[in-house]
């Protein structure tokens, strides 16, 4: 019982996704990205496997449709699956297997695709895509907590949640933000609050990692 939403920022390339759900570790099991590559989604009965397979078919050149026929293709237990793609492109596609027998749902977008499974309501995934859309020239880490916000507001799903994750990559192998909250009552309060935390510090970390005697802290100028 998951939703998420994954996009693509076409001003700045970066490509993300977030997510959330009642069960523990999501953000290592359901959102995948690769800088200039895509974004993948894989919920219900995750398989993670699937998202780094998806991401190294997007890495050859495959658009998000040609990614969902591959990772459907031959794959025994893919009736259990739920799936989103954005790929370099800003294309989408997803995927719901026959076996997600609760309420689910997906919507897309320019560039941005909302899925979810055990939900409240079928307008989840379209809220969070229409809350995403109308937060355009925002940060794209906060265009998406807005999505998951929304999709909370628009009914979220049956059972409460306790567990949430955001992943946005930019230009380098490892990841610009990661951020998860795992077992708490609120976790899209609190990743939100998480968020706003790290916001001054992302450029920091980046720019400590490819030119550390180039920079220096924002809390200590000197170090």
């Amino acid at each position: 019982m998951t939703f998420s939403i994954a996009a693509h920022c076409p001003l700045s390339g970066m490509f993300g996704a977030a997510t959330t759900t009642r069960n523990i570790a999501v953000g290592g099991r359901c959102i995948f990205a690769r800088a200039g590559t895509g974004a993948v989604i894989t919920q219900h009965v995750t398989d993670p496997g699937l998202g780094h397979r998806g991401l190294a078919s997007l890495a050859r050149g495959r658009t998000a449709r040609h990614v969902i026929d591959d990772l459907v293709a031959e794959n025994p237990t893919i009736a259990w699956r739920e799936l989103a793609v954005v790929d370099g492109g800003g294309s989408t596609a997803h995927y719901h297997g026959e076996r997600v027998t609760s309420i689910h749902g997906a919507w897309a977008g320019e560039g941005c695709v909302a899925i979810g499974n055990g939900l409240a309501d079928r307008g989840v995934p379209e809220a969070m895509g229409r809350a995403f859309e109308a937060a355009v020239g925002a940060p794209l880490a906060e265009r998406l907590l807005g999505g998951l916000e929304a999709g909370l507001a628009a009914g979220g799903m049956v059972e409460p949640l306790a567990t949430a994750a955001l992943l946005v990559v930019d230009k380098d192998v490892f990841p610009l933000v990661d951020l998860r909250i795992d077992m708490d009552p609120r976790p899209l309060v609190e990743l939100h609050a998480l968020w706003r935390a790290y916001e001054p510090m992302v450029d920091y970390f980046r720019d400590r990692a490819v030119d550390p005697d180039g920079v220096a802290s924002p809390l200590n100028p000197e170090h």
